[in-house]
């Protein structure tokens, strides 16, 4: 298991040259780093990490440590500077901790968590070295075994840091599954939850009765064999393998019903030409700002975002990137918490930008679905949409993820671009099994078409219309 303590500071530090002078051994032991100087890592002589220090990242987007680590940041801009000390090991803890405090005494800052800040001392590293370039590469796996990569995280929010991200990569180069553990009360950013792959990978939480279940379904969990698997019921058969689900997941939402805290969902698939004029990100700013009445507040292509919203900067990006696709977050303001994850990719049809977009409304605040109208018709007249799912959910308005029972999304309204709606027989995208006709958007030449459904989360019969209408639409 490994412990982060994050430094929150108005001033760059110098991870090297702080962790150096914490060594009693003098910073001759720390003789190189990994990752082109991003990641500095010691570890014991048999080459098991004890700490990793990411390098300092510039955060210029307000709120985002509130949002990840329920944490007071200084103004904007400021450095987030995160160590990682593998937990059993005194050592390396208290070096996380003294790290932590000599930085903020160096740069003035802050730390997370509360009180990680240790002494000041030079700690003893008898035994301790740079660690060699396996362990170094990836300093967020915790265990390794043939099936998973496991990560043991405790802290508020898992968020698809440099490291998450890094080991994701890796997981997947490496055929694994990915196998995040977390104690009861960790939640994901959606970030996390949108990039988690299918079995075997999952979100794993401790529970004090059941040992371990899953996070997104509740299924009780055991370790076997190299990773966590469901276990069975009793009174399972082939015909019905029943699972158990743990009695912590559904208690929450029984306890407090309906908050009345709101999302609003939406995700859509864009398909430009490619041309080197073309400029990225252009559908999700022209979402974000009927939807709020402003563009989005920062992105980055990991968490915290970091940087002020820039189509540019965004689109230069992708372009150094390219042919690999491009995968990155953008976030609201903290007034209107709202969250979006684009991948940009290179196919044989052009650039590909496929967004999964989510904004929260507490009790008494209107959605604003009159919009969502709006929104679609800017998508379909300028910026190439290929199709649009809306849909509402009571779930919460930060829009992290609990390891709780939330109520599913309802359909609340589908688009079909124009070029869809051209390419299909006859009148069938616009005569459906729907009970309200479908809405044109844009030219009549060449229309998009918007499906109305009922959108109502306490009725999930909206799933069967928008199935028929899927059916319908495929010509099955």
């Amino acid at each position: 298991m490994t412990k982060d303590v994050i430094a929150l500071t108005k001033q760059m530090p110098d991870p090297l040259s702080v962790l150096a002078g914490l060594l009693s051994g003098g910073p001759d032991r720390m003789v190189g780093v990994e990752g082109e100087g991003a990641v500095v890592q010691l570890c014991d002589e048999q080459g098991r990490p004890l700490v990793s220090v990411e390098a300092p990242l510039l955060v210029q987007v307000r709120g985002e440590a509130e949002r990840l680590l329920g944490a007071r940041e200084p103004e904007v801009p400021y450095w987030w500077t995160e160590a990682r000390a593998t937990t059993g090991v005194k050592e390396a803890e208290e070096l996380a901790g003294t790290f932590a405090a000599r930085i903020g005494t160096l740069v003035g800052g802050t730390a997370w968590p509360p009180g990680a800040a240790w002494s000041l001392a030079v700690v003893k590293t008898d035994g301790m070295s740079v660690a060699p370039v396996p362990a170094a590469a990836q300093p967020a796996v915790d265990v390794l075994t043939d099936k998973v990569a496991v990560i043991i995280q405790d802290r508020p929010v898992v968020a698809m840091t440099a490291w998450l991200s890094d080991a994701f990569r890796a997981a997947a180069n490496a055929g694994l599954g990915l196998q995040i553990v977390t104690p009861a009360g960790t939640r994901l950013s959606p970030a996390v939850r949108n990039s988690l792959p299918g079995w075997p990978s999952r979100w794993v939480v401790q529970d004090e009765r059941d040992g371990y279940y899953d996070g997104l379904s509740g299924a009780v969990l055991q370790w076997s064999n190299g990773l966590f698997v469901t276990v069975e019921s009793p009174e399972a058969t082939p015909e019905d393998p029943r699972t158990p689900v743990a009695a912590s997941f559904g208690e929450g939402f029984a306890e407090k019903g309906d908050t009345g805290e709101r999302q609003l969902a939406i995700s859509f698939r864009t398909i430009h030409p490619a041309d080197e004029r073309l400029v990225l990100g252009g559908a999700l700013e022209a979402v974000w700002q009927e939807i709020t009445g402003e563009p989005p507040a920062g992105w980055g292509t990991e968490e915290p975002a970091n940087l002020p919203w820039s189509l540019r900067q965004l689109t230069d990006v992708a372009y150094e990137r390219a042919p690999e696709p491009t995968w990155l977050v953008a976030v609201g303001s903290p007034e209107r918490p709202g969250l979006a994850t684009v991948r940009i990719t290179r196919t044989k049809g052009g650039v590909e930008e496929d967004v999964t977009l989510a904004f929260g409304y507490g009790p008494g605040e209107q959605m604003p679905t009159d919009a969502v109208i709006a929104a679609a018709e800017a998508l379909a007249t300028q910026h190439d949409l290929q199709s649009m799912l809306v849909q509402i959910r009571r779930a919460r308005r930060d829009l992290s993820v609990p390891p709780r029972f939330e109520g599913p999304g309802v359909p609340y309204a589908f688009v079909l671009g124009s070029e869809e709606v051209r390419e299909m027989p006859g009148d069938r995208a616009r005569n459906t099994p729907l009970a309200e006709a479908p809405r044109e958007l844009g030219p009549k030449t060449r229309p998009a078409l918007y499906y109305p459904l009922p959108g109502d989360p306490s009725d999930l019969s909206g799933w069967q219309d928008f199935e028929r209408l899927m059916r319908h639409l495929k010509g099955s």
